[in-house]
């Protein structure tokens, strides 16, 4: 297996990690915006838009490459604005942090989302009554206590990116060193009858989902240490 993998284009592996690590930061940043937002929100609108964010967590993957292809190729209305700059996305790196974002934007919403919502709206309120900003609690008060909850979505948005296939397959295609990600490199490794390398592929895989999820257990396990040494001390 060493040899094997010694022997490997590992092209895949680091386009995976750095699509994955991209899309995770954008989906941070769009996900936590779009909680706090909602937080603040009531009413039939909101909760429509809801229902759009979640989408691409039902819809099949396929079915949202698809969505994104019509969107962003020659004739989507992004595809013909970018055209007029001499340039587009499709089949592309950018594509592939396109798809890997969307699919994984609805577990970083809702992680961020559920850790708000578990926040003690007193303490929110006797911050605002010491003349703090909205910003200011956001960031001093609500942000801190609910981290934990944001760090989990963002595991889980990396794992979800880093797994992502249908919709990169549509909107990227597999173009090896340039949009061949792990989960394409398992599917054309299975195809061509190469099923060593789709099982080196499957291990390096789980290899790298294994070690984020261990160190969101030793992060967790490490903050409830602290919070329990806390309240003894």
């Amino acid at each position: 297996m060493a040899m094997a993998l010694m022997a490997t284009d590992l092209s895949p592996v680091w386009l995976s990690i750095e699509t994955s690590v991209t899309a995770t930061v954008i989906t941070l940043v769009l996900g936590t915006a779009t909680a706090v937002w909602r937080a603040n929100r009531r009413g039939a609108g909101p909760a429509l838009l809801d229902g759009i964010f979640l989408l691409p967590l039902v819809l099949p993957p396929t079915v949202v490459g698809f969505i994104l292809l019509l969107i962003f190729g020659r004739n989507g209305p992004l595809g013909r604005l970018l055209l007029r700059f001499g340039t587009t996305v499709v089949f592309s790196w950018p594509a592939t942090v396109i798809a890997a974002a969307v699919v994984s934007f609805p577990l970083m919403y809702l992680s961020v989302r559920a850790a708000l919502e578990q926040v003690d709206p007193n303490l929110l309120q006797a911050a605002r009554t010491l003349g703090a900003s909205d910003w200011r609690v956001f960031r001093r008060v609500a942000l801190p206590l609910a981290w934990p909850g944001i760090l989990a979505g963002t595991i889980l948005a990396f794992a979800r990116a880093l797994g992502e296939f249908g919709a990169t397959l549509m909107l990227a295609g597999s173009i090896p060193g340039r949009t061949e990600t792990i989960p394409l490199a398992i599917y054309f490794a299975v195809e061509a009858n190469e099923m060593h390398q789709a099982v080196l592929w499957s291990l390096i895989d789980i290899a790298i989902s294994l070690a984020m999820v261990a160190c969101m257990y030793y992060w967790t396990h490490l903050q409830s240490a602290e919070r329990l040494r806390g309240r003894r001390g």
